[in-house]
């Protein structure tokens, strides 16, 4: 039976790491599934985080679906980490602890590990151990359970430990029980979704739905009306049926069609949104080849989408992207965010069917 922990009535600072470029939608995200939320700082301190303060229990937090991982903020304005030693710093962190494990059922957390510049010193060591038997955890390395970042405050007048509040990062999602080289990070997934203004009476066209993670973070969103994957891999196929299952939908909710995303055996004026992850050209496909299909791809979803249609795609192929969107009149760009995602820094555009 999990435990309720009671939260005081002080606002905590938590840190919400993110994918960065997507700050604003986080943001979004925090402001409308989160109540209670205050002191939104985007993109502090760093682009890939997003602070705030929050004084409700922890499990509406473990809900964001934009978010890499969120962290409880503790501020300690000490010189060096071994002040965090002390009685009274000391006892801060553990009941912090004590309170992140509260929130989850019995036995969720085994390990404690510690992340930090000289992580394997001797004072940072015994930090570990000592909080790790406070807690009765198994001290780890910096993938433990419970994971605890220890870092200068950004005006380098103290420091910082954030206390991750789940045993896993949040972009691990429980569905992904078959991943596939190059697929989209759930977070993104989340995102991209999220740019679709979404609603029930969607017409949804997944094309090139790989394992799924667009498909399956649409699910969280009001249920389209129709939701339909497309991808000419078999196992991709598979891997994506057996993600949806994971997920808790079945195939009569999402259909999964074999096909090529250029010639659709679809309908003319068929789709109200589409998504697409295209292939970067480099794990997956080729540039020459991306040269050849994207125009085509461009072609078919103008074919099967209405006037108004909503289209949004990730791509590193920036400079095509852009000479193909100059050249055509059948799609606006109306959004374009860069993100940086594995070292890359690809980008989402979300398109707009022109009349006609």
């Amino acid at each position: 039976m999990k435990r309720k922990h009671a939260d005081s009535v002080t606002s905590k600072a938590y840190e919400a790491e993110i994918v960065a470029g997507l700050a604003t939608i986080s943001t979004r995200e925090l402001e409308q599934r989160v109540a209670g939320v205050t002191g939104i700082m985007p993109g502090y301190p760093r682009d890939d985080s997003v602070r705030f303060s929050y004084m409700g229990e922890i499990d509406a937090i473990l809900k964001l679906r934009t978010a890499q991982a969120v962290y409880r903020v503790l501020a300690f304005p000490i010189p060096r980490p071994k002040a965090l030693l002390g009685d009274q710093n000391f006892k801060l962190l553990a009941a912090a602890i004590a309170e992140i494990m509260a929130a989850h059922p019995p036995g969720t957390f085994h390990t404690l590990g510690i992340a930090a510049a000289g992580a394997q010193s001797g004072v940072m060591q015994r930090i570990k151990v000592s909080l790790a038997e406070r807690a009765g955890l198994i001290p780890a390395d910096d993938r433990g359970d419970l994971l605890i970042r220890i870092r200068p405050d950004t005006d380098r007048t103290g420091w910082e430990c954030l206390l991750r509040i789940s045993p896993r990062p949040l972009a691990t999602r429980p569905w992904r029980v078959r991943d596939l080289e190059g697929a989209l990070n759930a977070t993104v997934a989340r995102a991209m979704n999220m740019m679709t203004d979404a609603s029930a009476d969607d017409v949804y066209v997944n094309l090139g739905c790989g394992s799924g993670s667009l498909l399956i973070e649409r699910l969280y969103r009001p249920r389209a009306r129709i939701m339909l994957g497309v991808d000419h891999d078999e196992i991709a196929l598979s891997a994506c049926a057996a993600n949806l299952q994971a997920a808790g939908s079945s195939r009569p909710r999402i259909d999964l069609v074999r096909g090529d995303v250029t010639r659709l055996s679809l309908p003319a004026n068929f789709a109200t949104v589409l998504t697409a992850d295209l292939p970067f050209g480099q794990r997956v496909s080729s540039h020459p080849e991306n040269e050849r299909m994207y125009p085509l791809l461009l072609d078919e979803a103008t074919r099967i989408s209405v006037p108004g249609a909503r289209f949004v795609l990730i791509t590193h192929e920036i400079r095509l992207m852009e000479r193909l969107l100059a050249s055509r009149r059948d799609w606006r760009l109306d959004i374009e965010l860069r993100i940086t995602l594995r070292g890359l820094h690809p980008r989402i555009y979300r398109l707009v069917r022109a009349d006609g």
